[in-house]
Order: C-alpha cells, then structure tokens, then sequence
C-alpha cells in the first residue's frame, strides 16, 4: 500500500519503519522538509532501499493518511489539507491536557470523534495510541508482537487499517466503532502516566495474551 505520513517525529518514525519493514511504500509529508529528509535517510538506512520519499504538508496525499501529529495539530493540519475527503485517515493521537493529565473531551467523548467531526468528509480510523514509538521502531516487546487496537464506523476504513497493520509485522484487535476510542485513549493516557513507576523507559506495550 502507499501511506501518507504526516508529520517527521518519533511516532513518525516508529510507524514508518513497521510499514516498510512490510513492503508498503511511505510518504513523509513534514513542514520542515530537512526534517524531513534527515527522517527518510533514517529509514533508508535501516531498510535499505526503502520505499520512502518527502513532500511539503498540504500536497497531495496517499488513499490512506496516518496523521502523526499531537493532538491540538489536528485543525491546523485540516486547513492545510482542505479537510481529506474520501480518504482513510488514522488518528493516533491521545488528546491529553499535560498540565491535568487528564483527557481533553467531556465524559463519553473521544478526540477521535472530535477529529471526524473537523474532517467530515474522511474515514477516521483510530489506531497506534497506545503503541509507543520505541516500540514501533523495534517491532517487538520482550519478544512479542505489538497489538495494535483499531476503531472506526467506517467498516471498509477498518479493514484497509487492519491489513496495514497485519502486513507490518503487527497484531490488529478490531474493537469496534470509533466510540470505542475513548477506552483507547484512557489506555494510552494511564500508559503514560504509569511509565515512571514501572521505570520501562516508555518501551511498554498493552498486550493481550492467552
């Protein structure tokens, strides 16, 4: 598959590095394009020859989009895009308050639906929230597959999500419709708050065994 990566941080990173690692080809949309291409050299040199190339934020995106982005990023990266009508697009983000470490939408909300409803013409698909990006980059956790939890009401959406996400090396859990993102974005919020304490240096990963 081609996937739009927009954004050049961590998570970035980390995400690009499974989809090539599985034969997919990236796209990294950064608005600094040195950060850009210091990104894909990375990538290039840890896959080889990888798949992967650099272009300015608002071009032209893949069918499917990964916005890698915080979450108060979402409304400038929908204006600069024009919204992305038709497209999948994959919310990763955890809409957290850093000074109350809470979440930021009301009880029973998610940002995820806060995120469909700035980009009503896009399938908003939730997913990688709770895989940090030093897991990302390693593909495994004391030697297990990452699962990645995949949300959305767009079925189709969910199914192209969920193939990336196999291919990549990954383990995809369908949970349901993109009211489920709430539970999700409660995993990655305690996720974080718990790193100190169990002292993983954010190479932690939810995983369900059995």
């Amino acid at each position: 598959m081609k996937v739009t990566i927009i954004g050049n941080g961590n998570m970035a990173k980390g995400i690009a590095t499974r989809l090539i690692g599985g034969g997919h080809e990236v796209i990294i949309h950064a608005k600094d394009e040195t950060k850009g291409n210091e990104l894909a050299e990375q990538l290039k040199q840890v896959s080889g020859d990888a798949a992967v190339s650099v272009a300015p934020v608002g071009s032209s995106a893949s069918d499917i989009v990964i916005v890698a982005t915080p979450y108060g990023e979402i409304a400038n990266v929908a204006q600069a895009y024009n919204g992305f009508e038709g497209k999948v697009v994959v919310d990763i983000t955890n809409p957290v308050d850093f000074n109350t470490f809470q979440l930021i939408p009301e009880p029973g909300k998610s940002g995820a639906e806060e995120i469909a409803n700035q980009l009503p013409g896009a399938k908003i698909v939730k997913a990688f929230n709770t895989t940090f990006a030093g897991t990302l980059v390693s593909g495994t956790v004391e030697g297990q597959e990452l699962d990645v939890f995949v949300a959305s009401n767009d079925q189709d959406a969910k199914d192209k999500v969920i193939e990336l996400v196999k291919t990549s090396g990954m383990r995809p859990i369908d949970v349901g419709p993109l009211s489920e993102s709430r539970h999700l974005e409660g995993f990655g919020l305690i996720q974080m708050k718990i790193q100190d304490q169990i002292g993983t240096n954010w190479m932690s990963a939810l995983k369900f065994i059995g």
